[in-house]
C-alpha cells in the first residue's frame, strides 16, 4: 500500500503542531469582530451553551488558559468563574522578549492579602497594610514552565518569585488561573513566603 500525503494535510498537521508548540496561558487580542458587535462569553466551549458575558471588538491582554479538546474554543476567566470564546476570534498578542516576564502580568493571594503587577514600564506592590509601593527589577529568567525574576522595594526588602504554568485557585471564588506564584520576601524584619495566583487578563 503506498501512503501519499497531500499539501492540505501538511498544512493541518504543522498548525496543529504550532498550536501543540504555545504554552498556555497566552495573551490574546480580539480580531475579526465588527466594531459594533461584541465577542460572546459562554458557559462551555459550544455555540448552543449560554452567554454569560462578552467583550469589547477592540479588547486586548485576554488570557487564554486552555484549549477545548477540537481547539475551537478557549477558557478565559470572568469575575467568578470561567467562560469560553470562539479561537477564530482570537489572535496572539505581540510577543515581548521570550527571555522576561510576560507583560501586563498580576499576581495576587490571600492571608494575608498582596498584589504584585508588572507593567511594560515598571512594577509595584500592593497590600493593605502598605499601601501602592513601586518595585524595581532586579533580574527576570525564562523556563518553559515560568517565570523567575527579583523584585527590589528599597535597599533591604528584596521579593523573590517563581511563577510557573499550573492550574490555580485563589480560594475565594470558583474561578481557575493558569499560573501559580511562590514569592520569598527577604526583609530586615522578618523574611516569608507567600503564595498565589498570577494573570495576564487585563481587560
Amino acid at each position: 500500500m503506498t501512503l501519499r500525503v497531500t499539501g492540505a494535510v501538511l498544512t493541518v498537521v504543522f498548525l496543529a503542531t504550532s498550536a501543540a508548540a504555545d504554552l498556555l496561558p497566552l495573551a490574546y487580542q480580539v480580531t475579526g469582530v465588527d466594531a459594533s458587535d461584541m465577542l460572546n462569553i459562554r458557559s462551555a466551549p459550544s455555540t448552543h451553551a449560554d452567554i454569560i458575558g462578552s467583550i469589547s471588538p477592540f479588547a486586548t491582554a485576554i488570557e487564554v488558559i486552555a484549549l477545548s479538546t477540537d481547539g475551537k474554543w478557549g477558557k478565559i476567566g470572568v469575575p467568578e468563574g470561567n467562560g469560553w470564546v470562539a479561537m477564530r476570534f482570537l489572535e496572539k498578542a505581540p510577543s515581548d522578549d521570550v527571555n522576561q516576564v510576560p507583560r501586563p502580568m498580576t499576581c495576587m493571594g490571600t492571608e494575608p492579602f498582596w498584589a504584585i503587577s508588572l507593567y511594560p514600564r515598571g512594577a509595584e506592590y500592593n497590600s493593605p497594610d502598605t499601601g501602592v509601593v513601586p518595585l524595581s527589577v532586579k533580574s527576570e529568567r525564562a523556563a518553559p514552565q515560568g517565570y523567575l525574576l527579583t523584585l527590589e522595594e528599597g535597599p533591604t526588602l528584596d521579593r523573590t518569585m517563581i511563577i510557573a504554568r499550573e492550574t490555580c485557585h485563589d480560594g475565594m471564588s470558583d474561578r481557575e488561573y493558569g499560573f501559580t506564584s511562590k514569592i520569598f520576601v527577604d526583609a530586615p524584619d522578618g523574611n516569608q513566603i507567600l503564595s498565589g495566583c498570577c494573570t495576564l487578563d487585563h481587560r
